[in-house]
């Protein structure tokens, strides 16, 4: 279903510009980071890609699918993923369910994708008493277990201890070598040095650079971008 085409995208709130005419192509295989500090649209942006906003102007076209197959084969996963009431094995099974399978390969799939991301032990326990790392893991599971075309990953670790980032990480980087393609926010450097291939820096709304990570880091454009490598450019 990629490349994914960004044409003059702009998302207004009233009188609030949050994106601002942004223009890119994000193509299948490389790890996209949409980088940028707190309040400059990364999430907006992810989630005018995945379908649950509307543009206000411009266009985005997934030029490989057809518009009733988009939502099918992408899944995305919050900063704060919902979870169900119900066991982790059946937040898996239910999603499994409703995109058509039977019970019994609904529950081998999620046994199969909860042993990967290491709640294996976990199956029955209702997802709710889960810990916020465990729960992001199951969040990844269940999103996995659809086998996505391409997977929307929002400040994954957000407020995670260091353990459960590396945990996290682990399995983003299993996601990516099985064939989804990774489109991710962070404000994190470090997050972004480690799993990205390609960087998107916005800033105040604008694309400011979409370049390899490591000509982003050597060799940023943008006095912006500069800025932000350094630590040096505020939070808005």
């Amino acid at each position: 279903m990629l490349p994914l085409a960004l044409d003059q995208l702009t998302f207004s709130v009233g009188a609030t510009t949050i994106i601002n005419c942004i223009s890119a192509k994000i193509e299948a295989g490389p790890r996209t980071i949409i980088l940028g500090p707190n309040g400059a649209g990364k999430s907006v942006l992810m989630r005018l890609c995945h379908g649950l906003l509307e543009p206000t102007a411009g266009h985005i076209a997934w030029q490989g699918a057809r518009n009733r197959d988009v939502r099918r084969r992408q899944a995305m996963v919050f900063q704060r993923p919902v979870m169900l009431r119900r066991s982790a094995l059946a937040n898996v099974v239910y999603g499994l369910q409703l995109a058509g399978k039977s019970r019994r390969e609904s529950t081998l799939r999620a046994m199969d994708v909860l042993e990967v991301v290491g709640l294996e032990h976990q199956a029955g326990r209702p997802a709710r008493v889960l810990s916020g790392g465990e729960q992001q893991r199951l969040a990844l599971a269940r999103a996995w277990a659809l086998g996505p075309d391409v997977l929307f990953l929002d400040e994954p670790t957000a407020n995670l201890d260091p353990a459960s980032t590396q945990d996290i990480e682990r399995i983003i980087q299993a996601i990516h070598a099985s064939g989804t393609k990774i489109i991710m926010t962070t404000h994190n450097l470090g997050q972004a040095r480690r799993l990205g291939d390609e960087i998107l820096f916005i800033s105040n709304g604008r694309l400011m650079e979409h370049t390899p990570i490591d000509r982003f880091f050597k060799e940023p454009v943008s006095s912006e971008a500069a800025a932000f490598i350094k630590g040096e450019l505020p939070w808005h």
